[in-house]
């Protein structure tokens, strides 16, 4: 961790609080000493308790800076400047042009260290916004025990400063409220983070009700309180988790829940009036229970073709609280499904209906659900399908078992395979045979089935020895895991950066949950043509399924870690075993 960083958490509440307020303490110290410094050139000699003060301030900084070494992981270096320069302002206090420079570094190393991770437009707002308080506080230390008379003959006016000062703390502060993305909606008063930021925006213009033309000095000595207080809560928006965004209905939501000390996300689909699934990740364990407070609660399930665990909850109308529980621990989560009836999802079909909508939550895309990838069959998936027959028909099976449903994409995938395979001259069953190979084009909980009584046939007699076969939307890890290897073609390959780009993604931001097609096609929206290429068959397979001599190197996307990131088959592999099909 860097200097001056101030965690959001450390550990047991206890101590993240009392070093939260170690650094809000230290930052505190360290603005004024810092504008009392820069300003010091501007005052004659100091009386003796001015230069006990400005000691105080500097030992205290100081102090605050080694205790928060051992605290916390600091930068080393960071804290070494930190500590030298709050020891040599009080120091070079009778050289005011050497103590201006040490305190302008000072001043300059806060800024960095308290907006360090942002750039662009919020790095200069917490620039004006520290830079204008420390220079407020420099005038408190020093109107407090120097006379306005006593202040050197400068172009230099206390009065439109202290206006001037004001006004960038309170232009800092409304932008930061702008750019927060709370706008003025419920959570800038009803969270934690909004409420500080409406105290850091708003309580500096309490500063400017003290000022007064005869008296100056008065709206930095009675206005110091209210800047100081929004200082602190400025600095202490880093340690304030951000509230999520607020749900919108249609819109699937994406949120973080939390019982006892585990915190886990959750999906909530298509969060329109009526029946919604509220999906877990595996990693938040079992025994998990959904439903809205005083309502009926459905325990979360593992659906066939899906990961994870799955609850039935129905929304009423408007906003309400989801509550979800694991024996006597509960936590509520804010749901809003509208007024309006929304996108009618044929049970078997909604999870993957939900995992698409995650990847377009995934890339920040936060669109209503109008159609789920079940609708209706794609071009792209069309031509896939196409050429997979084809390439069959060269290699001669006695027919092919095709598997499908009743949605709108099987029916289309059922006909078009079997146009196909009767230009090509091959027969198509439903009954599987010795001689057979499995084509698949249902949903994922067909295609799960299927893929099951394929592997238990296989096991008890020779069955489907020309191989089982996906349609490209059922490349889903507890799909393709069900037998030892299946094949499926694809216009893309699951092992370049893209995809591995997304299957990190989609595990960062889902419990480790393994990426899918249809969410891998809302991620990339518009982006989907641009990789959108040839067809090739690939194989997928659990790795224990092909071992590997000892010392023998692996092939190309045959690395047996079952736990490195980016896999789009869990404890498995995937790899083209054709060439292009033309």
């Amino acid at each position: 961790m860097d200097h001056h960083v101030i965690p959001a958490s450390s550990g047991a509440a206890g101590v993240g609080i009392a070093l939260v307020l170690l650094r809000l303490g230290l930052l505190l110290a360290t603005a004024f000493l810092a504008g009392t410094g820069i300003l010091r050139p501007l005052v004659g000699e100091l009386p003796r308790r001015l230069r006990l003060t400005i000691a105080v301030l500097g030992g205290v900084s100081a102090t605050l800076a080694a205790v928060s070494a051992f605290a916390t992981d600091v930068n080393v270096i960071a804290l070494i400047v930190h500590l030298v320069l709050a020891l040599a302002i009080p120091v070079l206090i009778r050289r005011p042009s050497a103590g201006r420079w040490a305190a302008l570094a000072l001043a300059a190393l806060v800024v960095l260290e308290t907006s360090l991770g942002r750039t662009g437009v919020e790095f200069a707002i917490d620039t004006v916004y520290v830079a204008a308080a420390a220079l407020w506080f420099g005038v408190t230390v020093l109107s407090v025990w120097v006379p306005a008379d006593q202040w050197r003959q400068t172009n230099f006016r206390l009065g439109p400063l202290s206006l001037t000062l004001g006004g960038l703390l309170v232009v800092a502060g409304t932008v930061q409220l702008f750019t927060s993305g709370l706008g003025f909606d419920r959570r800038i008063y009803g969270t934690l983070f909004g409420l500080t930021l409406l105290v850091a925006a708003v309580l500096p213009v309490a500063a400017g009700f003290f000022f007064s033309r005869n008296d100056p000095t008065r709206a930095y000595r009675f206005g110091a309180v209210a800047v100081a207080v929004a200082f602190v809560a400025w600095s202490a928006l880093a340690a304030i988790p951000k509230p999520p965004e607020l749900p919108v209905p249609g819109v699937a939501l994406l949120a973080d829940a939390s019982l006892g000390e585990q915190r886990f996300p959750v999906l909530v689909s298509p969060q329109r009036p009526g029946k919604n699934l509220v999906h877990f990740p595996a990693s938040a364990g079992e025994d998990l229970s959904a439903g809205i407070e005083g309502g009926l609660v459905g325990k979360a399930i593992v659906r066939p073709g899906a990961e994870g665990t799955w609850a039935e909850v129905d929304l009423p109308k408007g906003r309400s609280d989801l509550v979800i529980s694991r024996g006597e621990e509960k936590t509520k989560i804010e749901v809003d499904a509208g007024e309006e009836a929304g996108l009618a999802i044929e049970d078997a079909d909604a999870p993957e209906c939900a995992s698409a909508a995650l990847g377009g939550l995934i890339a920040d895309r936060r669109e209503v659900l109008t159609s789920c990838p079940a609708d209706a069959l794609s071009s792209e998936d069309s031509g896939s399908l196409v050429k997979l027959v084809e390439f069959l028909a060269g290699r001669k099976p006695s027919a092919l078992t095709l598997v499908e449903d009743s949605s709108r994409r099987g029916v289309a995938a059922a006909k078009l395979v079997r146009e196909t395979a009767a230009r090509s001259g091959l027969p198509v069953q439903a009954e599987a045979g010795p001689n057979t190979a499995l084509v698949v084009v249902s949903g994922w909980a067909g295609g799960y089935t299927a893929m099951t009584r394929a592997a238990e046939s296989q096991r008890l007699k020779p069955t489907h020895q020309y191989g089982l076969y996906l349609a490209p939307w059922l490349l889903n890890g507890p799909i393709v895991n069900s037998v030892a290897s299946s094949s499926v073609p694809l216009r893309f390959d699951p092992r370049e950066q893209v995809a591995v780009s997304f299957a990190v993604a989609a595990g960062n931001a889902f419990g480790g949950e393994s990426p899918t097609l249809g969410g891998f096609r809302s991620w990339l929206g518009d982006q989907w043509r641009s990789i959108n290429g040839d067809v090739q068959i690939f194989a997928a397979a659990q790795v224990n399924a092909m071992p590997m001599y000892p010392g023998e190197p692996h092939a190309v996307g045959m690395i047996a870690d079952r736990n490195y990131a980016g896999q789009w088959i869990p404890d498995g592999t995937i790899v083209p075993v054709s060439s292009v099909l033309r």
